[in-house]
């Protein structure tokens, strides 16, 4: 144990050792009740007359009935170098505790059509997104290296400059950024099997664009952006992409290796910000060490148990 606990705080020091030396998250739970849900969640169940356990069976249901749609997860997961069941996880997590799923894969494809030239904007208060980034503040962002490292840093301005003040004369809501901009239907929407808010999307390009070779988004093509999302198609890169941003986050700054915990994958999936998170534990389990503390794995929050705790039934899809 002394020396597996002194090679991982070795390489949570360094921060530059390989992805071998990563320590291996194993797989199961560390909670061993499932940790409380938030009131938002519930209240949303409540109102559509239903429960976490229905919503859980109909997204299963369409999985296990749509051949299709296992084939192009388990081509999607080969692509990105990972277990298809991240994806599956995400996807259940989604539609268990947001939305529920549609009957039939057809409905994501309708509805992608819908929202191709429907003339939204990402904007707030009358302000465009893109005269918004324009802003002074945000000027050392156009130096960052591709499409997660500037939309994660115009992210960080607006925590940091403009969340919840008055800037300039103008107040801005003490809300997150993708729910000032990015959502011009109503506050928290997201959309597709994924459940994928535009930002995220926009974060992803790149990537996506590097290796499945699907068009790079632009904040100046709304519609677009929200085609992409809701088009079967197209977003589960984006669910993948999403997934090994973690992983390779969690390998590569905490000196874990999570790909084989989907429960954890699933968890950094609906709470965003895999850097920032990465970091924090990284610097926690420093601290741990410099106490004579054996360091912390990371852990599950409510929906990534909930994928743990259906891992038999959901690696039976494949």
């Amino acid at each position: 144990m002394m020396l597996r606990l002194t090679s991982l705080l070795l390489f949570v020091l360094s921060g530059t050792l390989g992805a071998g030396a990563a320590t291996l998250v194993p797989e199961g739970n560390r909670h061993v009740e499932q940790p409380q849900v938030p009131g938002a969640s519930a209240s949303r169940t409540r109102a559509l007359k239903t429960t976490y356990d229905a919503k859980y069976r109909r997204v299963y249901k369409l999985l296990r009935n749509d051949d299709e749609l296992r084939g192009k997860i388990v081509k999607t997961a080969a692509v990105y170098g990972m277990d298809p069941i991240h994806i599956v996880g995400a996807i259940v997590g989604e539609h268990t505790y947001n939305v529920d799923a549609y009957d039939r894969l057809q409905t994501y494809y309708v509805k992608a059509v819908s929202y191709l030239n429907n003339g939204m904007s990402f904007a707030y208060g009358g302000e465009d997104i893109g005269d918004f980034i324009h802003r002074p503040q945000f000027s050392h962002c156009r130096e960052s290296d591709g499409s997660y490292e500037a939309w994660t840093c115009r992210e960080a301005v607006w925590n940091s400059t403009f969340r919840g003040k008055t800037v300039d004369g103008k107040a801005f809501p003490n809300q997150r950024f993708s729910q000032t901009f990015f959502q011009p239907f109503y506050a928290g929407q997201t959309f597709g099997l994924g459940q994928l808010n535009p930002l995220t999307a926009l974060q992803m390009s790149d990537l996506v664009h590097q290796v499945s070779g699907l068009p790079k988004l632009s904040y100046t093509k709304p519609g677009q952006v929200y085609q992409t999302i809701m088009d079967p198609d197209l977003t589960l890169a984006y669910v993948a992409a999403t997934l090994k941003k973690s992983i390779d986050a969690y390998r590569d700054i905490a000196g874990f290796d999570i790909s084989r915990n989907p429960g954890i994958t699933a968890t950094l999936y609906n709470v965003g910000d895999p850097l920032s998170r990465a970091r924090a534990l990284a610097v926690e389990n420093e601290t741990r060490l410099a106490e004579g503390i054996e360091p912390r794995l990371p852990e599950e929050n409510y929906y990534g148990w909930l994928v743990n705790e259906k891992l038999p039934e959901l690696r039976a899809l494949f």
